[in-house]
């Protein structure tokens, strides 16, 4: 039993149970409202709108049955028109930008909420149908069912007009790059509020007992609080030794513990941390630096050739690597003024080589493009940072942009303006 809740507990934290959670609610209203309707026209409330507005009620049971068939009709195919339109700005975003950019993109709120809509129409038109009867006389029609079916209808309209409007803006890739950039914002900002008074230094964990995960899939989440509940209990501290949004292999160390644990408390720790089979930027920044990076990379392809969608590329990645540098890189949680529980971060060292080393490979041949990384470590060496090692980090990675630049361009007019740049 414990195992299934685990499972179920992990499916509600994939991509895929965000991205169905509001059109299958929607979907689910949408059946409620027609049982609801179904028991007011039982109590009469069909007769008693017509007594005071006559205008609106449809009194002819065949012309309820064609207007209302006509709404379900157009709904379904407006609805298979939207889903389309979703599959052509997936498949476009997939080819031209990154592939990693699809979660984010079908996870899309609004998105979610406009299908979710249609289905709910569709299903409140389907199960009113079932209720008209052509051959009965007009005050026992469901007037009020059907004339609230036609509002839902118009109300379809409107939102597909808002759909085409919002799918046109979240192909373009200014768009794309600012939602990364302000969810990426966002959870840098938690995390370094979140710092605020934790401890530096934590014990040294080589002889700690060590324990599988059990299970593979993506860290995604933990329980920070029920982790710590049971460390106080067990009167032990932890160590998770794999970075939150990386991979966890089920037969590699992902625990350690300063105390050797019963195995019945070590699956209760691992039913505290969520694996899923995707990513978000909204609950791993990392990510964001991914995408970006990916995104200039397949900008300075030779089958795309846009260096003006790479440029933009580096400003966002330049805003938020300034950002990654006001946190930390010890990830310690302390509780009652003692550090009990570590969490394995990408150091910032290491995501700044893995952006560079991805850029400096597609980059180094154009001379604008490698100026303009010039320019974000120069911005970046000048900003304040948590720790001085990123400083250090950054100029490494001057160093080794410069020789790369040197062998790789044949002007000596663009090596010298790059030289300056290094010195300026």
């Amino acid at each position: 039993m414990k195992k299934i809740f685990i499972r179920i507990s992990d499916f509600f934290n994939t991509v895929e149970s965000k991205i169905a959670f509001y059109p299958t609610l929607l979907a689910f209203s949408g059946f409620l409202v027609a049982l609801l309707m179904i028991y007011l026209e039982q109590h009469g409330i069909s007769r008693k709108i017509m007594d005071v507005f006559p205008l609106l009620m449809v009194e002819d049971g065949d012309t309820a049955l064609t207007v209302l068939s006509a709404c379900l009709g157009g709904l379904i195919s407006l609805m298979v028109f939207s889903f389309s339109m979703v599959m052509l700005l997936l498949s476009q975003a997939s080819n031209n930008y990154s592939p990693r950019l699809l979660p984010g993109l079908i996870s899309d709120k609004r998105h979610q909420l406009i299908l979710g809509i249609y289905l709910a129409t569709i299903l409140y038109s389907i199960f009113t149908l079932f209720s008209i009867e052509p051959s009965e006389k007009k005050y026992t029609l469901p007037g009020f069912s059907v004339l609230l079916g036609i509002a839902l209808t118009i109300v379809c309209l409107v939102a597909f007009i808002y759909f085409i409007h919002n799918i046109s803006q979240s192909i373009q890739i200014s768009n794309i790059l600012d939602t990364i950039f302000e969810e990426a914002e966002k959870r840098l900002q938690k995390l370094i509020a979140s710092e605020k008074g934790q401890a530096k230094t934590f014990p040294d964990t080589a002889g700690w007992h060590e324990y599988q995960a059990g299970r593979s899939g993506y860290f995604q989440n933990i329980s920070i609080k029920n982790i710590l509940k049971i460390c106080e209990d067990e009167e032990t501290k932890l160590y998770i030794t794999v970075p939150k949004g990386l991979f966890v292999l089920g037969n590699s160390v992902f625990l350690k513990s300063e105390k050797e644990l019963d195995e019945k408390v070590v699956e209760s720790i691992i039913s505290n941390i969520s694996f899923a089979r995707g990513e978000l930027v909204e609950d791993n920044y990392i990510l964001a630096f991914k995408q970006i990076t990916e995104i200039a990379v397949k900008a300075m392809s030779p089958g795309i050739n846009d260096p003006g969608t790479a440029i933009n590329a580096i400003d966002y990645l330049t805003a938020i690597f300034a950002l990654r540098m006001q946190k930390n890189d010890n990830g310690i949680i302390v509780h009652e003024e003692k550090p009990t529980l570590r969490l394995a971060v990408v150091t910032f060292n290491e995501l700044l080589y893995n952006v560079m080393a991805s850029l400096r490979t597609y980059c180094k041949h154009d001379p604008i493009m490698v100026q303009k990384l010039f320019w974000m470590l120069d911005y970046l060496q000048k900003q304040p940072a948590a720790e001085t090692a990123y400083i250090i980090a950054i100029q490494e990675e001057m160093k080794t942009l410069l020789e790369q630049a040197k062998s790789s361009f044949t002007s000596k007019k663009d090596i010298a303006s790059i030289e300056k740049m290094t010195r300026g």
